[in-house]
């Protein structure tokens, strides 16, 4: 199903059955209201004929039980009845039927041979005149005039529909040329959508689609540049296997030995840079949950004890000043990735005869965790690139692979935290890393 099918479905459609939902109803409601009120006034006009006919029948009628006009039907006329003072009747008019006498003065229905009719007797001194009409004939007066009041609602109905049809296309017309736009898009297409044709009310929408083609745009140029950086970081250490093992053949001995060790270098520094290739790209998937909650301080410890054998063997001081009991709630293995690549990253970029101290503690209610190094510090211009995927700064440390830092940044931002790594500023050469947890985080406390 297309864009345009849904849009179809979900607001044309809908808005329409709404709109001719609505309108049937009303004019349903209108055709009642309009036939009963039809109907009342022709019950009300009849009865007044009934009265007017009573009151002001003179003595010319003709005789009882003379036969009806020939150009009317007998069963359309007025049965008129006059009797005189003494009770006899003196004239006789109308349909034949046995319409018994009423004793009241006014109007009345009475049944009479089984048929029904509608009575209205007037009284004086010396005569009493009734006049009746069958039920059957005043129905049908009074439908046919309350047929008439309600056609014209019953002809506005459907035009209605086609209006409101016809409006609803009118007025979706911007969202099918925008459906049409998007459509007609290359997937390179980075421009955004223009806002010139948008209704207000789809405005906002269009605005975020926009942003979303930003945001998009800009993943797809840092995933080229990623692809880009990992394809040249890897060629170097695939490079230098190839040649090492062309040149194991001729070599025997020590010769051999070194060849051989050069080569294992080659592949763990491989392996090293793909297993962080994965783990930044395992990074790059939707935010997981909040975790757990943990112990904080038993983690950077942790993180501090597998670093110490590379601190060792680059006699670098590795100190630590952890308050005890600080918990955290996250993900226990990205955190240890971040606080593990901060202190291998302090630890690798420290001279012989260095010191990197780590702190973990409260500042203003904050968990706040330092490393500190006095190695050669951030160069001018690198606070810009410093977590950028694969720059290792200017010492160009052959060793790292230049996504510790990238990989610590992503950590960081999936568990709400603030991390910058900046020069000293106590007049010592080197950097501090710092990661700060909000006041607010869940489970930042002792």
């Amino acid at each position: 199903m297309d864009g345009r099918e849904v849009m179809n479905r979900s607001l044309r459609r809908t808005a329409l059955a709404w709109m001719t939902g609505l309108l049937t109803a009303v004019g349903l409601v209108a055709i009642l209201i309009a036939y009963w009120y039809a109907r009342s006034e022709a019950a009300e006009f009849l009865d007044g004929q009934l009265r007017q006919i009573a009151l002001n029948v003179g003595p010319d009628v003709r005789p009882a039980n003379a036969p009806a006009g020939p150009d009317r039907d007998p069963e359309d006329q007025f049965a008129i009845t006059i009797w005189d003072s003494a009770g006899r009747i003196v004239h006789q008019s109308g349909p034949e039927a046995a319409i018994p006498r009423q004793r009241q003065a006014g109007f009345a229905d009475v049944r009479a041979a089984g048929v029904l009719w509608r009575v209205y007797v007037a009284r004086s001194d010396d005569r009493i005149v009734q006049v009746a009409q069958r039920d059957t004939v005043r129905a049908e007066i009074a439908n046919s005039a309350a047929l008439g009041a309600a056609a014209p609602v019953l002809i506005v109905i459907p035009l209605s529909w086609l209006v409101v049809g016809w409006a609803l296309n009118r007025a979706l017309r911007p969202l099918s040329a925008l459906s049409d736009e998007l459509a007609a898009r290359s997937v390179a297409a980075t421009e955004p959508i223009v806002l010139d044709s948008v209704p207000a009310e789809v405005a906002p929408l269009v605005a975020s689609m926009n942003g979303l083609i930003d945001r998009l745009q800009a993943a797809v140029e840092a995933q080229k540049r990623f692809v880009a950086d990992a394809a040249h970081e890897l060629r170097t250490p695939l490079a230098a296997m190839q040649i090492e093992v062309d040149n194991l053949r001729p070599a025997a001995g020590a010769e051999y030995a070194n060849r051989v060790a050069a080569l294992a270098a080659s592949v763990k520094r491989a392996s090293a840079l793909a297993n962080r290739l994965l783990e930044l790209a395992r990074l790059d998937e939707p935010t997981p949950g909040q975790g757990r909650v943990l112990d904080f301080s038993a983690l950077i410890l942790d993180c501090i004890a597998t670093c110490a054998p590379l601190a060792e063997r680059k006699g670098v001081d590795l100190g630590a000043n952890i308050r005890p009991d600080m918990r955290f709630r996250g993900v226990e293995s990205e955190l240890r990735a971040l606080l593990a690549n901060l202190i291998d990253n302090a630890v690798r970029y420290t001279p012989r005869g260095g010191k990197v101290d780590v702190f973990l503690g409260l500042r203003d209610d904050r968990l706040v965790a330092e490393i500190v190094d006095t190695g050669p510090g951030l160069p001018p211009g690198a606070e810009m690139r410093i977590f950028d995927r694969f720059y290792r700064g200017a010492s160009g440390n052959a060793e790292g692979t230049g996504l510790g830092l990238a990989i610590a940044r992503r950590v960081a931002e999936r568990h709400g935290l603030a991390l910058t790594v900046e020069n000293r500023t106590d007049g010592v050469p080197g950097a501090l890393a710092r990661v700060t947890a909000p006041k607010s985080m869940p489970g930042a406390a002792s």
